[in-house]
C-alpha cells in the first residue's frame, strides 16, 4: 500500500523568482542589527572604529543570511 508521500519524485518546473520582499526584509534587519550593535557599544564604553567596522560586518552578514535564506 503506497501512501502519497511514497512513489516518484519530480523536479519542479520553473524558476526561482527572488522576492523584492526579502530584500527589503534584509536590509530592514542589517540596519536594525547595525543600529543595536552601535548602541550596544556605546554604553559599553567600547565605542571605536575597530567596533564599528565590526558591527557593519556583523550587520552585513546577517543581512544576506536573511536574504538568501528567504529565497
Amino acid at each position: 500500500m503506497a501512501g502519497p508521500l511514497q512513489g516518484e519524485i519530480k523536479p519542479l518546473q520553473g524558476e526561482i523568482k527572488r522576492g523584492r520582499a526579502s530584500l527589503i526584509g534584509g536590509i530592514a534587519v542589517g540596519i536594525g542589527v547595525f543600529a543595536l550593535w552601535v548602541g550596544l557599544a556605546r554604553d559599553l564604553g567600547a565605542a571605536g572604529t575597530g567596533t564599528i567596522v565590526a558591527g557593519l560586518v556583523v550587520a552585513a552578514a546577517i543581512a544576506a543570511w536573511i536574504r538568501i535564506a528567504d529565497l
